[in-house]
């Protein structure tokens, strides 16, 4: 459990569920959203278009963490969910000529109700067994949208066309730029209504069945509702997320959403924290800018060490792995821990904590 910050008097209910109790806090509020502001003036295109990936794979790790760190029903089926979203706005606006906004209000809500009926099993299934039911999702999925030709008219992709709201278009001379700011105001709205999920009796029903569905049904708590909505309310986010990657990168292929993203959106919250969803927004940002790096290590070291090079894919892979191990092995809490310790020993220093 956090520690709190000693000289914090609370004297209402509305100071005591207020998010940040402290100017520190306020400070680095302030200092987020002025770093937010400033990014897309000092970045090029390139290191815009990764945040703008980055931006996406938030909306998508918090969802997850919904499901999987706040109510303990393990999900191996992210990137189908992703690929539900992406046809189904893809489709909607570009086939039937749906305005984009509600495309994709369409495409959550589809995504939430695939993502509802593939959560049953989760009514009388728990760990490795939820675990083989949603992997059982994610080839399904793949399967078919690999093998129905209607969904991409036999073209095996869907194009999509460039992104058009009441007249407004975007410029391909500030593509990057115009669609950081979509993403940036969508991903903010998405994290605060996730945060304030769980101050609801809703989210807390939600951790009362992750910590022990027996009990929580013995106080009143409907497990069946609470699971179904998890797998709801999170499938909607990966819909969200699964759409705007659509819009965005303008094509849907298949090779978009493979059990290799499922995994790597699952390291996102082990490696971030499972159960926080400023864990699930770090560890989106660690995940998605390690292979980067990678890559410039190779670069800078690859004459020194020629197999960076030679092997990066296989370098990456492995780097992958060992990441997500160390994190279990050392801070199974993540990179959410971390910070929270960093900050505890400031606030307490020079004394122990």
């Amino acid at each position: 459990m956090a520690a709190t910050a000693t000289g914090i008097h609370h004297r209402s209910y509305t100071s005591e569920l207020a998010l940040r109790a402290t100017k520190a806090e306020y400070v680095r509020l302030g200092l987020m959203l002025l770093l937010v502001v400033v990014l897309p003036f000092v970045l090029d295109n390139y290191w815009l278009s990764i945040a703008n990936v980055i931006l996406i794979a938030i909306i998508g790790a918090v969802g997850l963490n919904i499901l999987v760190g706040y109510t303990g029903q393990i999900s191996l089926g992210q990137g189908g969910f992703l690929a539900v979203g992406a046809y189904s706005s893809a489709i909607l606006a570009d086939r039937y000529g749906l305005p984009v906004p509600l495309a994709i209000v369409i495409a959550v809500l589809l995504t939430a109700v695939v993502g509802t009926f593939f959560g049953l099993p989760g009514l009388r299934l728990k760990g490795l067994y939820l675990a083989i039911a949603t992997l059982a999702s994610q080839q399904i999925i793949e399967f078919v949208i690999r093998r129905w030709g209607w969904l991409t008219e036999g073209q095996g992709y869907i194009d999509v066309a460039r992104l058009e709201v009441l007249g407004f278009r975007i410029d391909r001379a500030s593509f990057e730029q115009q669609w950081y700011w979509i993403l940036v105001i969508i991903t903010i709205v998405a994290v605060v209504a996730a945060r304030n999920l769980f101050r609801t009796g809703l989210g807390r029903s939600f951790m009362a069945v992750r910590d022990q569905d027996i009990a929580a049904e013995a106080i009143g708590v409907n497990i069946t509702r609470a699971k179904l909505t998890a797998f709801a309310v999170s499938s909607a986010y990966v819909g969200l997320a699964g759409a705007l990657t659509a819009h965005y990168t303008e094509i849907v292929s298949w090779e978009r959403f493979t059990l290799d993203v499922s995994i790597t959106y699952l390291a996102m919250i082990i490696v971030g924290g499972l159960g926080s969803i400023s864990g699930a927004v770090y560890g989106a940002i660690f995940i998605s800018l390690l292979p980067v790096l990678i890559r410039y290590a190779a670069d800078a070291w690859g004459g020194a060490v020629p197999v960076l090079s030679a092997q990066l894919p296989a370098v990456q892979n492995a780097v992958f792995g060992l990441v997500i191990i160390a994190f279990l092995i050392l801070e199974p809490r993540g990179l959410a821990r971390l910070w929270q310790r960093a900050k505890d020993y400031v606030r307490y220093w020079p004394f122990r904590y």
